[in-house]
This record gives structure tokens, sequence and C-alpha cells, in this order.
């Protein structure tokens, strides 16, 4: 099968598609014949090892020191079930499905294999590929972080980086929730975040935007570039804020990926692509680069 390899970390151009061996599954695995799968920011920082100068040795030793270990990357993918374990209950030979696979990443490939008991599920009935891939890493990031603010008891929220991947999720999922939204994006972007259902958008390009934001119940860094002693400011007494910067892995729940899909398929949440690479079987190499917090998807 085709695959995207990381051959070191670095660039996008450590990237090379080559074949290699179609994984088998073990008695718990789905083999899944990948029809879509997700770059992000997780991504980008996983295959250059942008992380904290004190993070990179606990990283390297975690999943490879000079290479990934694992060096088909990708932790977000959907597609079909073509073979399942003696074990598995759950899926059978045919079912449509995402996932995500964490550290056992494997999704920049034509097959992959997931093991039952991961954060996969069903694909919505009237989703497209493209569409349920997009749905598990912003959408099961901001719930990570909305358990952390406690959001249910809350009744305003104001979420910075609101067109990213987390950040366009967690509009919509706070808008599910009933809480009113003010968002931060740029300019740009002000006309997409409007129709995710945000109350108010804020350019944080204009000069003095700070100043026309008031204080929440909530305050939702979904980019992690912010300052957060200015994001703190607006933080009512009794509030509270929370940041994706700093705070390590978002935990995978299967229950949040059950919950995606039914607002998915209520029509309460939209997925938001931003750019569709279709990875041509000629080539050898891929360029796969994330701008900023913003979603890629691609197939082979």
């Amino acid at each position: 099968m085709k695959a995207a390899i990381c051959t070191r970390y670095g660039s996008p151009d450590v990237l090379h598609i080559t074949e290699v061996p179609r994984p088998v599954p073990k008695s718990n695995d789905l083999l899944i014949k990948v029809h879509a799968f997700a770059v992000h920011s997780g991504d980008r920082r996983m295959r250059s090892l942008d992380v904290p100068l004190l993070g990179k040795l606990p990283m390297r030793l975690a999943v490879g020191f000079k290479r990934p270990r694992q060096p088909i990357l990708g932790a977000v993918l959907a597609g079909e079930v073509v073979e399942v374990g003696r074990d598995v209950k759950q899926f059978q030979v045919g079912d449509r499905v995402h996932a995500l696979t964490g550290f056992g990443f494997g999704g920049y490939a034509e097959y992959a294999c997931v093991s039952e008991k991961r954060c996969i599920a069903k694909m919505p009935q009237h989703a497209s590929y493209t569409e349920a891939v997009c749905l598990p890493f912003g959408g099961t990031t901001s719930l990570h972080f909305f358990r952390k603010l406690q959001i249910d008891q809350m009744k305003t929220i104001l979420i910075y980086g609101a067109s990213g991947a987390v950040g366009t999720a967690a509009v919509q999922i706070a808008k599910a929730k009933g809480l009113q939204v003010t968002a931060v994006c740029s300019g740009r972007n002000t006309e997409r975040v409007k129709a995710l259902g945000a109350d108010h958008v804020i350019d944080y390009t204009r000069d003095g935007y700070d100043g026309l934001l008031l204080k929440y119940d909530a305050v939702f860094d979904a980019s992690g570039k912010i300052n957060k002693t200015q994001a703190k400011r607006h933080v009512k007494q009794n509030g509270a804020f929370t940041s994706v910067a700093g705070q390590g892995v978002a935990k995978e729940r299967k229950e949040d990926i059950h919950y995606l899909n039914k607002l998915f398929e209520a029509g309460r949440f939209r997925a938001v692509t931003t750019i569709s690479v279709h990875l041509m079987k000629s080539s050898k190499r891929t360029v796969m680069s994330t701008p900023g917090e913003n979603s890629v998807t691609s197939s082979f």
C-alpha cells in the first residue's frame, strides 16, 4: 500500500510517499481502508518536534529519538472497515467509521489498523468522508477543555482563535449548549465564524480590539497564542479561563465522538475544511502543512 512516511523531524519535506506493507489487524483491531485523513496543528508539531525546549527530550523518548518510531503519522482518519479481528464486537466489515488514533498514528496511508477500544465510531449517516474526518480532532479537544471550564454551568463565553480547527468546533459546541458566544479571529474569517453561530465576532487585527471585549463567565484560548494576562482580564469573578497551550494532549473519550455525531446529524455542527488535498498515485513526495490551527484534509 502507499503511505506518507516521516523520515526525520523537520519541515514538510521530510514526508515521502512510498510503498509499505499493509498492516495486519490484531484480535481487537479493525483494518480500515482510509478514504480521508486530517492534517492539523498537532501533526505539524509532531512532524517538526515543535514542542517547548523542556519537552523535547521527553517527547523524543516517548515517540522516537531521531525520527518517529511509527513513521506513518496521522492521528485522525475516516474510512471503511474491510477486516475485523476475532474479538471485535462493535463493528463489522462495511462499516463507515472515523477515529482518533492517538500516538498510534497510522492515518497517512491507504490502510490503517485501529483498535475498537480507541476513540472510534461509525460515521454520521449522511456525512461524507471529508466531513467525518473533520469532526473528531477539534470537537473532542474542545469538549476536553470545556469540561475544565465547566461551561454547562455558564451563560457566556469568549473564544480566542475561533477560526481554527479547535475554535470552529468550540463555537458550535458552546452554542449547542446554550451559551452566548463572543469569538475573536482575524477579519478575513469573521463571516465564517458568524455562520457557525457566534453571537459577536471581534477582529483581533483591528487596533484596540481588546477594548471591545467585556467580561465573560468563561474564556477559552483555542489557539494557544494569546497573552494570558490580557485574556484573564475578561473573566468574571468566579469565572474560569483555560488555554490549549501547555496543557498536554487532550484526553480522547469515545462518548465525545458519539456526542459530536449526534450534533452533526441534528444539523447543529458543521465540519469545517480549510483545504482538501488529493495525493496522486504517481506522487513520490507530498507537502502537508497546516497554516495556524486550520484543518487540512487529504486522501490517497
